[in-house]
């Protein structure tokens, strides 16, 4: 159960299962990693938005990593627990011509900076954001061999902006392969859901992961164990699917008919009352819209309907 420390640089922007890991861990380390803002450290407090327009796009999200977990193999489940993020007390957000849900509406550039306390931000008063740092992209390399871009989130993990993947949660993955080489960055202070103007609070943070491997469990997805919080705007624990993809609705249909079957194979549901009950008590949330053409839609029941267990 080793500790290991990684810095944020040299970052990747690129999905590539050819990058050699900058470290190699065993399961049940704990790695405590320096990330850069999504820029890369491009956006600086006090730039401009001339600054902003002017930054290298093709670096947006400036990964750290990627790790190796030594003995995972493809059909294995990576657990990455969320032991800590920490940002650094500022971030910031914009508006991006031709991006974001509102493109048509709010077509002018613009750079918002944020001050940041430990637990809000007064930066846009009168509102009192609450923060609950996370990164927004935590994932592993594509199975396939090349370079791909790290905007579209998959059934890898990647850019999914899911908010509850702050301290105190646990996001499990399928394991594509060997050593599963995962990376992870583009932190956000705060996020809404939906992360509708393309930006939550883009921040530099800590972050500390503990990981494990569990051998020859099916997932082909992500699934992720939120944490208790105590914040008034932060949903219930709970277990949460999430799907991305082109189409919302189809998107919401599979995270849907993944935690249908999810009830049935760890709580023993017949199909029909699996069906009911996420009916009842599930949330159905979009996490993302702006990573277009990918939609993310999460899928949670809270733990407080279902009798407590481990997941793996």
């Amino acid at each position: 159960m080793a500790e290991h420390r990684l810095t944020a640089e040299p970052t990747h922007s690129r999905w590539n299962r050819a990058l050699a890991p900058r470290l190699t861990i065993a399961s049940g380390d704990t790695v405590h990693l320096s990330c850069l803002d999504s820029s890369g450290g491009q956006v600086t407090p006090g730039a401009g938005v001339e600054d902003f327009l002017a930054i290298d796009r093709g670096r947006i999200h400036a990964l750290t990593g990627p790790i190796g977990i030594d003995g995972a193999e493809p059909g294995d489940v990576l657990e990455i627990e969320v032991l800590q993020v920490e940002h650094r007390g500022w971030g910031w957000s914009s508006v991006i011509p031709g991006l974001g849900f509102l493109k048509e509406q709010f077509s002018e550039p613009y750079l918002f900076h944020w001050a940041l306390d430990p637990e809000v931000s007064l930066s846009l008063g009168p509102a009192i954001v609450p923060l609950r740092p996370f990164c927004g992209v935590m994932g592993l390399a594509l199975a396939e061999d090349g370079e791909f871009r790290t905007r579209p989130p998959g059934p890898f993990g990647g850019n999914m902006d899911v908010r509850e993947l702050c301290a105190g949660a646990k996001l499990y993955l399928p394991v594509l392969n060997p050593g599963a080489l995962f990376s992870a960055g583009d932190a956000h202070a705060a996020q809404g859901d939906g992360e509708v103007c393309i930006n939550g609070i883009e921040c530099p943070a800590e972050v500390s992961l503990r990981f494990r491997v569990h051998r020859h469990q099916r997932l082909s997805g992500p699934l992720v164990e939120s944490a208790e919080s105590r914040s008034p705007d932060a949903p219930a624990d709970a277990w949460i699917v999430v799907e991305s993809g082109t189409d919302a609705l189809q998107s919401a249909r599979a995270a849907t008919l993944r935690m249908v079957e999810l009830l049935i194979a760890r709580w023993s549901f017949a199909p029909v009352h699996a069906y009911l009950l996420c009916s009842v008590a599930m949330k159905l949330r979009i996490s993302q819209v702006v990573n277009e053409p990918m939609i993310t839609v999460s899928a949670a029941m809270p733990k407080c309907v279902l009798p407590a267990r481990k997941m793996f």
